[in-house]
């Protein structure tokens, strides 16, 4: 395997390789990561595309030379790799990828910042080694599409020109993003009571953190089972319990009351409900957002006025009410036709109708100025609105950011953004949703109030500096004591000693802590591997993994029951991808393909 890569991603996932999969890993990184290139992800759409263009010239121009698989004539560019197997290089060049023996490996993983550097390196890879698997770390989604399709067709050309049969077979392009997988797990765990979702093509598995019961357990419900046992109270494991991912039955049952991540539905998606944030995401602007609800009151009121006045003046002079209204609107507009010899009642009307004409000029006014105004700051951000409550603030709006904000509108959750840089990516997209934005420093004095942080249900701390989300949070902390907070923490160490401090000072307070990378490397590895992983559930500090497998030849899954095939601790077969309820007695047999839920070492035996 390599990896190659410029953050704390590439490491992780060449630590998941080797530890828990037993890999060997070849890891290329520049000399020294601070001095590395600043990430240029998520461009423009225009530049997106010119690159695209420029994809596809190199692509059609290399598809016939898949020959050569030793080192390009010259230097390489870099020091071989060392007793460790790292290599270091400035940028990750044809030699370099010789260097690090891409002609001869299994699987590569490009997992820099910059969307443009992973798919120059995979376009040269593709040319070295046709039959290598290749995983590339993209944000932008419409382009990771046309990359993977680009180089899957590439890689059969290839195969052809070779004559191999196998070579299409075995290579494959998986395009992944690290904030995709992280973001939902981040947005579930910032809602309190919020299920935490895993799409299985077909499937949608929904797990809660709640109390056992006496009745939970296997077989009590369509796929319901108990995924974790939960530490006695310390989110970092310190409890009186340690966390237990994947239990047995009897120890589920002794652990009646403890709480627990519990498998609570498994389902077929169905049309509404996906077609419901469709309808919260289009960012089209309602029209009630023209006017105020003060102005919609005077208008509603002023409509009624007249209806009045209309039904009045036929009481009063008996004429049709068709044109006792008509009547009463020339009264209102001014239009001169007086009632000196018509009765009192007529002419004390008339008058009343002059005088909401009066009052229909102001209201007018103020409503095209309104409307004015809204269209004219439409594509300005807004500021949270006055008394607004139970919202969840998030600070940051990168990369990671803007996918946890995209994610918390599609569950129809009110959000507050705050960011300092206002060039920021997910400007736009909280523009688009029309979702209030406080700029500044978050760890500037009055910002967060700014935010409404005294009336937050939750705050979600997902800058890229472990230091700001950590002061945010303190400070936050002072403000409310009993908010809840998430927090984006790199440093497993650090987090641990930072969360045993605020669990011991806000004991009434829930606390936890997510890192990116620690969620998305075990989808990378899993794809290096050739598998899919489907989704990632947090579970304190720990990851619960979904895949599908296919049963085919299988030594553990093939010719048992659903009940027989599960392991304690390691992995538990949860559904037959297109069956919504799958019985513990079912025998896996040749075609059938099930989900699965299992430990990262767990996964790692299933292979």
């Amino acid at each position: 395997m390599v990896v190659c890569g410029d953050d704390g991603l590439a490491h992780r996932l060449a630590a998941e390789l080797r530890g828990v999969h037993g890999e060997q890993v070849t890891l290329v990184v520049p000399p020294n990561e601070r001095t590395a290139r600043p990430p240029v992800v998520g461009r423009a759409r225009a530049a997106s595309a010119a690159l695209f263009d420029r994809v596809v010239s190199a692509a059609v121009g290399t598809v016939g030379r898949t020959g050569g698989t030793g080192p390009p004539a010259g230097g390489t560019g870099a020091q071989r790799p060392d007793p460790d197997g790292v290599l270091e290089a400035d940028e990750l060049t044809e030699a370099v990828l010789a260097e690090a023996g891409v002609a001869r490996a299994a699987a590569l993983a490009l997992v820099y910042d910059d969307d443009e550097t992973n798919i120059r390196a995979a376009l040269t890879a593709r040319r070295l080694n046709p039959r290598l698997r290749l995983v590339l770390r993209l944000y932008n989604r419409r382009l990771g599409q046309h990359i993977e399709e680009l180089l899957d067709q590439a890689a059969a050309l290839a195969a052809g020109n070779d004559g191999g049969p196998d070579t299409g077979a075995e290579a494959s392009t998986t395009v992944l993003s690290d904030a995709d997988t992280a973001a939902p797990v981040l947005a579930a765990t910032a809602v309190a009571g919020t299920s935490r979702v895993v799409q299985a093509e077909d499937l949608l598995l929904r797990a809660v953190e709640r109390p056992l019961t006496g009745d939970d357990g296997v077989g009590t419900g369509p796929g319901l089972c108990t995924l974790a046992l939960l530490s006695g109270g310390d989110p970092d494991g310190g409890g009186e319990h340690p966390p237990r991912l994947l239990p047995d039955d009897e120890e589920v049952r002794q652990a009646a009351g403890r709480q627990a991540v519990v498998l609570e539905h498994v389902s077929a998606p169905a049309g509404a409900e996906s077609a419901a944030p469709t309808r919260r995401m289009t960012g089209v602007m309602p029209l009630a957002s023209l006017f105020s609800r003060r102005l919609r009151w005077s208008l509603a009121g002023l409509v009624g006025c007249v209806v009045g006045l209309a039904v009045a003046l036929w009481l009063v002079t008996g004429i049709h009410p068709v044109r006792a209204f008509y009547v009463t609107l020339l009264d209102l507009f001014a239009i001169d036709d007086p009632a000196l010899k018509e009765p009192l009642g007529r002419q004390l009307l008339q008058l009343l109708s002059a005088l909401t004409g009066l009052l229909l000029l102001p209201l007018l006014l103020a409503a095209a100025l309104e409307a004015f105004g809204t269209f004219r700051t439409a594509s300005a951000l807004r500021r949270p609105p006055r008394g607004l409550s139970g919202h969840v603030v998030l600070l940051g709006l990168g990369k990671i950011g803007t996918r946890v904000l995209t994610r918390l509108r599609e569950l129809n959750i009110p959000v507050v953004c705050v960011e300092s840089d206002p060039e920021a990516r997910g400007l736009a997209t909280a523009r688009r949703l029309r979702v209030p934005v406080v700029l500044g420093d978050v760890t500037q004095e009055g910002v967060l109030e700014g935010a409404q942080i005294h009336r937050a249900q939750a705050l979600l701390a997902v800058t890229s500096s472990d230091t700001t989300n950590l002061e945010a949070v303190l400070y936050a902390r002072t403000v409310r004591p009993d908010l809840r907070v998430v927090l984006r923490l790199y440093d497993d160490d650090f987090a641990t000693a930072v969360y045993r401090t605020l669990r011991t000072a806000y004991p009434q307070a829930l606390t936890r802590s997510r890192s990116v990378t620690h969620l998305a490397a075990p989808a990378f590895a899993g794809a290096m591997l050739g598998r899919q992983v489907l989704g990632a559930v947090a579970v304190e500090r720990r990851v619960l993994l979904f895949a599908a497998i296919d049963v085919d030849g299988h030594p553990r899954l093939e010719g048992r029951t659903v009940r027989e095939a599960f392991h304690a601790g390691s992995w538990r077969v949860l559904a037959l991808l297109g069956h919504t309820a799958t019985s513990a007695d079912h025998v896996l047999a040749k075609g059938d393909r099930v989900v699965v839920a299992a430990t990262r070492r767990g996964l790692a035996e299933l292979r």
